[in-house]
């Protein structure tokens, strides 16, 4: 089977086709059908803090499997009530939590649990912000490439400059059911928030009655050098809403929630795979790994490691380098596609942050020997003259 030929014959048209074929994971690493290996600085966009088939979370994934897959939270459960307890133990302040099943949908829970909690309807959002592709996230979503074909969306979301202190102040009033925010702009360049602006928000929302909703779908579980992005900042959100890693892999996200959000009732809001075993037993696993091997320390420092190799290449095409422990931006002055496809040529798969940002991500078990050779692979494409056209990476 070519399964190149056979994912482009049945595909919805809605991704862009690489021309390899990933078949297996370990660590850091990821091999095609051909055995070739390639560092992985996507993780899933984000997925794979614990790199890929960690063998305590497949173990876990394995038993759990032979014991019970799935259950609806209206029946407590012993994995279910295991990471409940795990999860709210990392973050203080926030006592309870709901689980979905991806980060769109973490989001769309906390704007309408701000709505119920407050009575008003306002969210107050970023620009350059991105919460995901469903409606109520696709609001809260700045760029206009996602938002524009699916217009008209949800009414009564606006959008301010991401660090500006005064507009977030003009913005949030009587109205304002929440101010929803990313601690680190993923989607949108790799732009760390300044701490005076988070705490400003903490004050502007607590004294407003409005709800602080951080979203860390992208930055949590360790990846910024904190178990969680806003822990950087000494401010405790309403809501913080998490997916990607959390469950090592399989689909899974969550709102943990403060006490000032109200008013939750049975029936108001619901899951079918939100909370099943199967995903609960992958998380406990996932974190348990993550802080037995002190993964948020490690990507603080070899976040600092990677951040001073990238600034110390020299190079006519960069603009910036950004970024918060393994979250690291490279903004070029020219489009990024074809620095990305010659970066996959050489066995380095990254990502983009719109169309002129280079975004790494990598597993937080990334060895400092591959970070050497990711390096390397930059400094040789951005010392070198390419061209190529945007369409070619799919962007």
């Amino acid at each position: 089977m070519n399964i190149v030929e056979v994912e482009q014959r049945h595909t919805s048209g809605l991704y862009s086709k690489q021309s390899i074929a990933i078949v297996r994971g370990r660590g850091a690493s990821l091999f095609d059908s051909e055995g070739n290996e390639y560092i992985d600085c996507s993780s899933g966009h984000g997925v794979a803090n614990l790199g890929h088939a960690h063998p305590k979370v497949a173990a876990a994934i394995a038993e759990q499997a032979t014991r019970l897959i799935t259950l609806f939270e209206t029946f407590p459960n012993d994995r279910r009530a295991e990471l409940m307890q795990l999860l709210t133990s990392l973050t203080p302040g926030l006592s309870r939590v709901f689980f979905c099943n991806s980060g769109a949908e973490a989001n769309e829970a906390a704007i309408k649990f701000a709505r119920i909690s407050t009575g008003r309807k306002g969210i107050v959002a970023a620009m350059r912000s991105f919460h995901g592709r469903t409606f109520g996230a696709l609001s809260a979503t700045w760029n206009k490439k996602y938002r524009e074909p699916f217009e008209p969306l949800v009414p009564e979301f606006s959008h301010v400059p991401f660090n500006n202190v005064e507009a977030l102040d003009r913005a949030v009033g009587e109205k304002t059911a929440a101010v929803l925010l990313e601690v680190v702009q993923g989607e949108g360049g790799v732009y760390p928030a300044d701490p005076a602006y988070l705490q400003a928000a903490r004050c502007i929302c607590s004294e407003r009655g409005a709800l602080l909703i951080i979203d860390e779908v992208q930055s949590g579980f360790g990846r910024t050098g904190k178990m969680f992005a806003y822990q950087h900042h000494d401010i405790v959100p309403d809501m913080v809403c998490v997916a990607k890693s959390l469950a090592g892999g399989v689909p899974m996200g969550a709102v943990l929630i403060g006490q000032a959000v109200r008013n939750l009732a049975p029936g108001l809001h619901g899951s079918t795979f939100g909370g099943n075993p199967f995903a609960c037993a992958a998380a406990v696993a996932a974190l348990t790994a993550i802080l037995e091997e002190d993964l948020p320390r490690q990507a603080a420092e070899k976040g600092v490691y990677l951040l001073e190799k990238i600034r110390s290449i020299r190079s006519p095409l960069v603009r910036e380098v950004r970024g918060l422990g393994l979250m690291v931006g490279i903004e070029l002055k020219r489009k990024v596609a074809p620095y990305l496809k010659a970066l996959l040529e050489r066995r380095v798969i990254a990502l983009n942050a719109g169309l002129t940002t280079l975004r790494l991500l990598p597993p937080l078990v990334i060895t400092y020997d591959q970070l050497d050779q990711v390096v390397a692979a930059l400094a040789e494409v951005l010392q070198s003259e390419i061209t190529s056209t945007v369409e070619e990476f799919g962007l």
